[in-house]
């Protein structure tokens, strides 16, 4: 039977409602007749109106046709369908009285007013029972998706009238947090408490949950969606009905917001110093290219016009997007660009890319930078960024590059995790073979720039907060006390380069990143940049909490920028220079020799032990934690 409906033409089913409506022009003037009671019953009459009955069916067939009557579907039948049946059975109904009284047939008036009441009645009765029969054909052939919809109100109960002509979907119940509501029927479906979904989605085997609340937040909505996702159930919002038609903007306040809005200080100025010149025409190297900081050390060397730019880089995914967004941004310009895939810790891949291509400038990026991860896989972090930045500097040295400047953390300062030894042993790699440098003539400069967060770059805390924001909080803060230096990408690789130019080699660059962030705060800003506010016990009904975890093994309160704690400012406002001690040729040998006897081992107790030995501050932290 479903078949046989859906094989049906627009032509045929215009007619099929034709046929129907003539059929019931017939039965309606015979139930005018008989409830008009009129002298000689319904058959001498039926006879006497047979003449009248061609015209008035022919006048039905051309106003159906002219007002669409026939040919509106069953589902769409609805209150300015039921006005035009209305004008339809008054054209009827003159019809009937104008060819009556031109025939001589002198019925009464209340026949032909009652045969169009009856004709408009019986129309839309017809109609609806259709529509009943097709469905229920439907129902039978064809599984239903059952919907049960969160929230009763306007758009709720909007929804239902839209639904219960469609096919393929059923709406079953009502949740709604008003009380007020709960237990009565709305647009004829029962409204229950949203503390019941999962006993009744069990009971009247719910398919799908439809969100029909837009006055909630995004945040609140993404709440509800994610209770219910855990229940099984599938879960979809829709926007409110004003907002559909155009009435409302159909805003998404998750965009993300550019990460200077944040700093709550001036960002440093971008123009590009002439000192920087020593970039101009040469070959430079980028390690960890793909990379949020190696990124964007790419696109602003491309600004200094070297003549090559090697981006150095183990992630394919990464080298990939890096490789196509910097060969659109050197359209024009006469730079080569060369994707190397691979690891810095290959010293034979770092050697033959360091002579094949003359490198003359390596900034050193390619690091592990997630403290839990390398605290989670500390033998992992130390080889990369302890042994590749040993290999990456000593083919640079044995290749004559002219500079080479490695890209540090605050976290090295008296570290206390694994990824921040790791660093502080980078650096004290660089500090050594920056000494060795020295004594030759022509020989590499080696520095280093030291700074804190970057907003913005993968894994930091502002797209972290965001992506939560998204999903309906809450923002984890570790402790409401923490805090944190911050500059955005660009700002910290503007320096990176300035500072690169005008090492001597050996220095320790620090840059001025203004006050530490309060990380409480920051996250604070961001549920408000958002349009949003803070759910605390201030404000209950707010739309966002923060929540705190507590401190991270290896996660400190404050981060430093110096060891020693003093600054010397350099021709640069915003960079300053440190002194701080180094380990000797021979120190480093050791550390670097009893590190590569724990990896060979795979001894994460004895790699530990080479970072306690050779870390400031590292040693003191570690007995704390035992301690506490």
């Amino acid at each position: 039977m479903l078949n046989l409906i859906k094989s049906f033409s627009k032509r045929q089913k215009r007619g099929i409602l034709l046929t129907l409506d003539s059929i019931l022009v017939v039965f309606s003037i015979m139930f005018a007749i008989v409830a008009q009671a009129l002298p000689g019953g319904l058959v001498a009459n039926m006879i006497a109106y047979i003449p009248v009955l061609p015209y008035v069916l022919l006048v039905g067939i051309g106003v159906s046709m002219w007002l669409g009557v026939c040919a509106i579907q069953l589902n769409s039948y609805e209150t300015a369908a039921i006005g035009m049946t209305g004008v339809f059975a008054m054209f009827l109904a003159i019809t009937s009285i104008v060819v009556s009284n031109i025939l001589g047939l002198g019925m009464p008036l209340g026949v032909h007013l009652v045969f169009g009441a009856a004709f408009f009645s019986s129309v839309v009765i017809s109609r609806a029972v259709l529509l009943q029969l097709v469905l229920a054909i439907y129902r039978r052939s064809t599984s239903r998706c059952r919907v049960l919809i969160y929230g009763a109100g306007t758009t709720g109960t909007q929804l239902v009238s839209a639904l219960r002509g469609h096919e393929n979907i059923e709406p079953v119940a009502f949740v709604d947090d008003n009380a007020a509501i709960q237990g009565l029927s709305v647009a004829q479906l029962p409204v229950y408490n949203p503390l019941r979904i999962a006993e009744v989605a069990r009971e009247k085997k719910i398919d799908r949950v439809l969100l029909a609340v837009p006055s909630l937040s995004l945040p609140k909505q993404a709440q509800i969606a994610r209770r219910l996702e855990k229940m099984g159930l599938e879960v979809q919002t829709l926007p409110s009905f004003a907002q559909l038609i155009g009435e409302e903007a159909l805003v998404d306040k998750l965009t993300p917001l550019s990460a200077h809005r944040f700093l709550n200080r001036d960002e440093v100025d971008d123009t590009i110093s002439e000192t920087t010149a020593c970039y101009t025409q040469k070959v430079i190297l980028v390690s960890g290219a793909g990379g949020s900081i190696g990124a964007e050390l790419c696109r602003q060397a491309l600004d200094r016009r070297p003549t090559k730019l090697v981006l150095f880089e183990l992630s394919e995914f990464a080298l990939y997007n890096a490789d196509m967004e910097l060969r659109q941004l050197s359209e024009g310009r006469a730079i080569e660009i060369v994707p190397v895939l691979g690891s810095i810790t290959d010293a034979r891949q770092v050697r033959k890319v360091m002579t094949e291509h003359n490198v003359q400038v390596v900034l050193h990026a390619a690091a592990y930078k997630h403290v839990p991860l390398v605290e989670a896989n500390p033998l992992s972090g130390l080889v990369n960024n302890v042994f590749g930045t040993q290999t990456l500097a000593e083919q640079a040295a044995k290749a004559g590059v002219e500079r080479f400047i490695l890209i540090s953390s605050d976290k090295a300062v008296r570290p206390t995790n694994i990824m921040g030894a790791s660093k502080r042993l980078a650096e004290l790699v660089i500090q050594d073979m920056a000494r060795r440098s020295a004594n030759k003539s022509g020989g590499t400069i080696f520095s280093m720039v030291r700074f804190g967060n970057v907003l913005g770059s993968s894994g930091s805390v502002v797209p972290l907060f965001q992506d939560q924001l998204s999903r309906g909080g809450p923002l984890t803060v570790t402790d409401k006390l923490v805090e944190r230096y911050f500059m955005t990408v660009q700002e910290a690789v503007r320096l990176v380069l300035q500072a690169g130019a005008m090492a001597q080699g050996g220095e320790v660059f620090v840059l001025d990143m203004g006050k530490p962030v309060s990380i409480f705060q920051l996250a604070r800003q961001v549920i408000e940049s958002a349009g949003y506010t803070l759910r605390d016990e201030d404000n209950p009904d707010g739309d966002i909490e923060i929540e705190f975890t507590g401190l991270r093994a290896g996660e400190k309160m404050v981060e430093e920028l110096t060891l020693s704690g003093e600054r010397f400012p350099t021709q640069h406002p915003k960079i300053f220079a440190t002194r701080e001690e180094g380990l000797s040729e021979i120190e480093i040998a050791s550390a670097t020799r009893r590190l590569r006897e724990a990896f060979v081992a795979s001894n994460e107790d004895m790699a530990r032990g080479v970072v306690m030995r050779w870390v400031e501050g590292y040693a003191k932290h570690a007995r704390e934690r035992k301690t506490s």
